[in-house]
């Protein structure tokens, strides 16, 4: 049975967290990592429910105790409740382990203060915050935090922004030869240019999406960090581009 807290804010009674790793672990590689999840609603106990099925540790937070009732039976991370903005609730939830962040409450306000405290405050390098106005999503976009909007909303395009290794197809073809995949691209590629990713043979980059809109990007375009790339590979290769795209430009090259 799960524990789920209850009492005032910030109680965590029977509170677990039994696969948080160790200490100042925030890589998103294929280790299981601890992830904060603010707001139990239908897509809040969604992400929970797939994130724990995955392997990692997971700690959601809600100012209502009875909104915990939507996690399965056997979910075995932690619960808290409180105001996910409160930095003492966040630290509950173990944000100062925490790999990423994902603030699904359904106020805008709430949302983007829990993703920028957060990202200010704790250092959490992947956030996203649920917006339900498409114009305050965009204004947040430019200020470096991912959102989604509620009309392309789904918890599968959440895992895609927080959880960046996790393999995401957008379209393969009859024979299943050639593959269209998007990637959100490490930091270490800023700066460098679009063509720096392809291989010849393997993969081409053909599109980019930044700050929130995308864009058929030509091979000198310069990525920023926050970018996702949209890529052709085959069907073969797919690995060996996730492998080139994770190892980071080569050195001295641009």
């Amino acid at each position: 049975m799960r524990a789920v807290a209850n009492g005032g804010l910030g109680s965590t009674t029977g509170r677990r967290l039994q696969r948080r790793p160790d200490p100042g672990q925030r890589d998103l590689g294929g280790d299981a990592v601890h992830v904060v999840v603010v707001g139990c609603g239908r897509v809040g106990a969604g992400l929970a429910r797939n994130l724990e099925e995955s392997g990692h540790s997971v700690a959601v937070v809600d100012r209502r105790p009875r909104a915990f009732e939507r996690l399965p039976e056997n979910f075995s991370g932690s619960t808290v409740t409180g105001v996910g903005f409160d930095r003492d609730r966040l630290k509950e939830a173990g944000i100062e382990q925490a790999a990423a962040l994902a603030a699904v409450t359904n106020g805008d306000n709430s949302n983007i203060l829990v993703a920028r405290v957060a990202r200010e405050t704790f250092g959490v390098e992947r956030v996203v915050a649920r917006i339900y106005d498409p114009r305050r999503a965009k204004i947040f976009e430019r200020l470096g935090i991912p959102t989604i909007a509620t009309v392309e909303w789904a918890t599968e395009r959440v895992l895609q922004r927080i959880m960046p290794d996790r393999p995401t197809t957008e379209w393969i073809d009859p024979s299943a030869n050639v593959l269209l995949i998007e990637r959100l691209i490490p930091s270490s590629w800023a700066g460098h240019k679009l063509s720096d990713l392809d291989l010849a043979g393997h993969a081409r980059v053909c599109a980019i999406t930044r700050l929130g809109q995308g864009s058929v990007a030509g091979p000198d375009t310069i990525l920023q960090d926050g970018d996702v790339i949209h890529a052709m590979v085959s069907g073969s290769s797919i690995e060996t581009f996730d492998t080139h795209l994770g190892s980071g430009p080569v050195k001295g090259g641009h």
